[in-house]
């Protein structure tokens, strides 16, 4: 037995070869070009360290942010039809749909939890935009009635974080019919006279934007969110002009009105616990104190001369 060849060449060539690296452990910024460790992303809740850059996060870790604790506990919901309209493009809608819950482990685009957030107990629906884009179809609508008729059974607030770029073509009419079911059900949130709370992140676009979206009592939109209904190059050749810098961007919204707060994700379950905790207050603002009243007598004896 040759001890150079045996053992000490095995030994020298695992030092001096190189080691694979997984392919996950860097992410680039879009907007910078950054890269960013991924434990430093975790870290930040997916926002950029350099330039401020809010990327997409996903549902879990979103809920996890804004739920005290991140205590939550998610509703079991209805499984709407998987192909009302046997639709095919390039590829089955079924298989689509297949494709999407593999990818996402989810069963469609939404996510429906409640909890507490700021001591005050919430109803959150949060779209995933990982499966199919967050697109508005059947299931979405179910999730966002859902969410509606439980906050009105726990007396809670109702928040939906949606994520999507619009109704899911695959299910047509359907797909549109939710825009008028979704504002029936917030409707009904509004009429028990509870706090229903929007938070606007990037994208907010299309049948979305267009009816349960732009309802809240109060809007809050992450950084650099895209929010609107149609998307900026279909505007710009429809009406053959430049649109502003910035046009349909959360701080554009913000300056003319249209949402009413744009808040930094690490302070977003902050700014809505606070915010829930003023809409569901039901005692005097502050403490009340009694004031001296003077009487007539008071009032006489003040006025007589001396």
């Amino acid at each position: 037995m040759n001890w150079l060849t045996n053992f000490v060449r095995p030994k020298i060539q695992n030092l001096v070869r190189p080691r694979e690296v997984p392919d996950n452990l860097w992410d680039k910024c879009p907007q910078c070009g950054h890269m960013i460790f991924h434990r430093d992303l975790v870290k930040t809740l997916s926002v950029c360290p350099h330039c401020a850059f809010h990327m997409r996060l996903a549902v879990k870790e979103r809920l996890d942010m804004l739920f005290d604790g991140a205590v939550w506990q998610r509703i079991e919901l209805t499984k709407a039809p998987l192909d009302p309209l046997k639709f095919r493009d390039s590829k089955r809608y079924t298989d689509r749909l297949k494709e999407s819950q593999v990818k996402t482990g989810e069963q469609d685009g939404i996510v429906v939890a409640h909890g507490r957030i700021g001591g005050v107990s919430a109803v959150v629906a949060a779209f995933n935009f990982a499966f199919m884009g967050g697109s508005m179809g059947v299931a979405v609508g179910d999730g966002i009635v859902a969410a509606a008729e439980l906050a009105i059974l726990q007396d809670a607030a109702l928040i939906v974080i949606p994520a999507s770029g619009g109704a899911r073509m695959q299910e047509g009419i359907l797909s549109l019919m939710q825009m008028a079911r979704t504002t029936v059900a917030v409707d009904k949130v509004k009429e028990k006279r509870l706090p229903y709370l929007v938070l606007l992140t990037d994208p907010t676009t299309g049948g979305v934007s267009a009816s349960f979206a732009m309802l809240g009592d109060i809007h809050i939109a992450e950084p650099g969110a895209i929010i609107g209904f149609a998307g900026a190059r279909v505007i710009e050749s429809t009406i053959r002009e430049k649109l502003p810098e910035g046009f349909q961007r959360a701080e554009y919204l913000l300056e003319h009105g249209m949402v009413d707060m744009v808040v930094h994700r690490q302070h977003l379950a902050e700014t809505i616990g606070r915010l829930l905790k003023l809409l569901r207050h039901r005692g005097p603002a502050g403490q009340l104190l009694a004031l001296a009243v003077d009487t007539p007598d008071d009032f006489d004896a003040d006025l007589a001369p001396s």
